[in-house]
């Protein structure tokens, strides 16, 4: 069940009078809440947010980057022993930035209003995530903020620099594959009919593959607006299915048959959940939660079935290393290592060791990507060009031969 955050006003035992905010399933579960606080609550009303912060959630004009930032400076403040409403002001006076200078603002007076962190962060989940919110959460619970300040930041930087990483190895790939579409297109429809006239003028019997691909560019010079409406339909189509549970799974069987890909989106998958899986269980949630956050944090659909999985047998009284071995996704090595963490009770040990092994083949494999690829385009760049030069050459020959 989906949980809502609720402003409440509210009287504690001296007769003073409270504001805050606090996340609940339901109302009844809000006033209870606050009431365990040892506070009688007068009214409560679920919290829509403003205007300015739905625009915010909506347009996520808060970058990951700048998440980041903030995670650190707060970490680096609450080490420091500065409080924490007024670390958050001192970022949010010191921020360039409107939207989270704003977002920061937002959050100390919700704490000063009498607020957890938590709570305070609830109206932005869709800014920092669930992996942040739930985090922080259990830190609260446990006293461990300063360490899980350092974890999460430590955590999204790794991943930021994983994206630049893959940007980097596919710029020079894609920029091959769009000026090697290009300039297929400009043989098919301007050379190869120019040349397919000329021999036809001249008497010479085109070949079945010369015509073919006469054709195929006088469809795309009279028909274009169906190629790009059959492009857009085909990426539509990947979208709608994407954002769909079953769409999702089949697509992420699909990539992981690829084989190169395979293996980058297995290890980067588990060198992530190892990650937030440590994090969690060191911040002090439950193994149960953490299996939830930390599949639902990869993001990848087989590896998130194999997590609930592994939660419904925890939850029925299996050992974690029990319910493991019946997961397909995760390697000899993962099983191996989480089960040794269990037996020895550094399960959030172990779980760092396996994060800095995985995101070592991910970085390794990354910057041979360009590598791999490099062959295979050429490969697939001299297969069209022989092609395109065999129409043209063809009848050629055949004039040649008639003359």
């Amino acid at each position: 069940m989906t949980t809502a955050t609720f402003e409440y006003e509210a009287v504690d035992r001296a007769g003073v009078q409270r504001r805050g905010m606090t996340t609940a399933q339901s109302e009844q579960d809000a006033y209870r809440k606050v009431a365990a606080q040892g506070l009688t609550p007068v009214k409560m009303r679920a919290r829509k947010g403003t205007k300015e912060e739905r625009r915010r959630g909506r347009t996520g004009r808060v970058s990951q980057r700048d998440v980041t930032q903030f995670t650190h400076q707060l970490g680096v403040l609450l080490q420091a022993g500065i409080p924490l409403s007024e670390g958050l002001r001192g970022i949010a006076e010191q921020e360039t930035h409107p939207a989270l200078s704003a977002m920061v603002l937002d959050i100390a007076r919700n704490i000063e209003a009498g607020s957890s962190v938590s709570d305070a962060l609830e109206a932005y989940r869709r800014v920092f995530g669930d992996v942040f919110v739930e985090t922080i959460r259990a830190a609260e619970r446990s006293g461990t903020m300063v360490k899980s300040l350092a974890y999460l930041s430590e955590h999204m930087e790794s991943t930021i620099e994983a994206r630049q990483q893959v940007r980097q190895a596919l710029t020079y790939p894609v920029v091959v594959i769009i000026a090697m579409t290009a300039a297929i297109i400009f043989l098919l429809t301007f050379v190869v009919p120019r040349f397919a006239t000329m021999f036809a003028e001249r008497g010479v019997e085109l070949p079945f593959l010369t015509r073919a691909l006469q054709l195929i560019g006088e469809s795309i010079r009279a028909f274009w607006w169906i190629y790009l409406a059959g492009v857009a339909a085909l990426f539509f189509s990947l979208v709608t299915t994407w954002r769909r549970p079953a769409g999702r799974l089949l697509i992420d069987r699909f990539l992981h048959k690829i084989p190169y890909l395979r293996g980058i989106l297995t290890n980067a998958a588990i060198g992530r959940f190892a990650t937030v899986f440590g994090m969690s269980l060191d911040a002090g949630l439950g193994l149960i939660e953490s299996l939830h956050i930390s599949g639902a944090a990869t993001g990848r659909p087989m590896l998130i079935k194999d997590s609930k999985r592994m939660q419904e047998q925890v939850r029925l009284g299996g050992r974690l290393s029990e319910s493991l071995q019946r997961c397909s996704y995760f390697p000899g090595f993962a099983k191996r290592m989480i089960t040794a963490g269990e037996e020895s009770a550094e399960l959030g040990k172990m779980c760092k060791i396996i994060s800095r092994h995985y995101d070592r083949e991910v970085s390794h494999a990354i910057k041979n990507l360009a590598t791999v690829l490099e062959p295979v385009l050429i490969a697939a760049l001299t297969g069209v060009v022989l092609i395109i030069a065999l129409a043209v050459f063809m009848p050629m020959w055949s004039m040649i031969e008639l003359v």
